[in-house]
C-alpha cells in the first residue's frame, strides 16, 4: 500500500525531527511527495535532514524551535504557510522522557515533560485545526503516543506514561470535535523502537529486549506503513483511533 500513496501538493509539519522516529517520519513523508516542515530544538541536525531530503528531490523547511516556548510555538504554522501554503498534515512526535520516580522529579522537569509531551501538541493541533476550518479544507493529525500509555512496570518514567495516556484521550476527543470539518485525528502507540531516546533509557535501566516475545526492538522504517495509511485517503473513515505498533512487546 505505501508505494501507492501520493502526497504531492500537501504540506506536513513534523515535530521532533532531529533524530529517531521524527526524522524517519519526515523522510518518509517527503519520499511520498509532501512538502515537509521539520521542527526540533537542535537546528543543526535539521539543516542536515533538510539537505538529505532536498538531495533526494524533496522539499523541506527546517525550523529550530523549543515547543515549550509559546512565542516559538505560535510561529510554526505561520512559517509553514508562508513557505508552502496551508499545512494539511500534522505529526505531533516531539516528546521527552523523565526516567525518574515521581517523588524525585524536580518541578522544572515536571513542567518540561508536560509542556513538551502534552501542552505543545494540544496547542499546535488547535492552531492547525483553526487554519483548516477557516480554509474549508480537511486534514490529518497523527499524534505519537506510546505503549507506555497502556502499561507501566515501574522503574521511572511515570509522568511520561501519564502524558502519553493523555495524548490517547486527546486524540479521541479532538477526533469527535473536528469530524464535521473533515479533520481526522489518530495516533500511533509505538513499542520499543531503536532511537536516541531509547538508547538513553537502555543506558539507565538496561536492555529490555530479553523480556520481549521476539527479543528485538523495532526499526523506525517499520512505522512507515502505519504513518502513511493514517495521512492518506485510504484511512478517510478512520478517526479517533490509536494503532499499537509494538511487536507484541506489551502483552495483552
Amino acid at each position: 500500500m505505501p508505494q501507492n500513496i501520493d502526497l504531492t501538493g500537501q504540506t506536513a509539519v513534523v515535530t521532533g525531527c532531529s533524530s529517531g522516529l521524527g526524522r524517519r517520519f519526515a523522510v518518509t513523508l517527503a519520499e511520498h511527495g509532501a512538502n515537509v516542515v521539520a521542527v526540533a530544538r537542535r537546528a543543526e541536525r535539521l539543516a542536515e535532514l533538510a539537505g538529505q531530503i532536498e538531495a533526494d528531490g524533496g522539499s523541506c523547511l527546517p525550523l529550530g524551535a523549543d515547543l515549550t516556548d509559546d512565542a516559538q510555538l505560535e510561529g510554526l504554522l505561520d512559517a509553514a504557510e508562508e513557505r508552502f501554503g496551508t499545512a494539511t498534515i500534522l505529526v505531533n512526535n516531539a516528546g521527552v522522557p523523565d526516567a525518574q520516580y515521581a517523588t524525585k522529579m524536580p518541578t522544572e522537569l515536571v513542567d518540561r515533560v508536560l509542556g513538551t509531551n502534552l501542552r505543545a501538541p494540544w496547542l499546535l493541533s488547535c492552531d492547525f485545526a483553526r487554519r483548516l476550518i477557516k480554509a474549508g479544507t480537511g486534514g490529518r493529525v497523527v499524534n505519537i503516543s506510546s505503549m507506555g500509555a497502556f502499561e507501566y512496570r515501574g522503574g521511572g518514567a511515570a509522568l511520561y506514561s501519564v502524558t502519553k495516556a493523555a495524548v490517547v484521550r486527546m486524540t479521541e476527543v479532538l477526533a469527535v470535535e473536528w469530524a464535521k470539518f473533515h479533520i481526522n485525528v489518530n495516533a500511533i502507540a509505538p513499542g520499543a523502537f531503536a532511537s536516541e531516546m531509547m538508547d538513553g533509557m537502555v543506558r539507565r535501566t538496561g536492555d529490555p529486549t530479553g523480556y520481549f516475545p521476539r527479543a528485538r526492538m523495532g526499526d523506525p522504517r517499520q512505522l512507515d506503513s502505519t504513518l502513511l495509511y493514517l495521512v492518506s485517503p485510504h484511512s478517510e473513515f478512520i478517526t479517533g483511533t490509536v494503532i499499537k505498533v509494538d511487536d507484541g512487546q506489551g502483552g495483552r
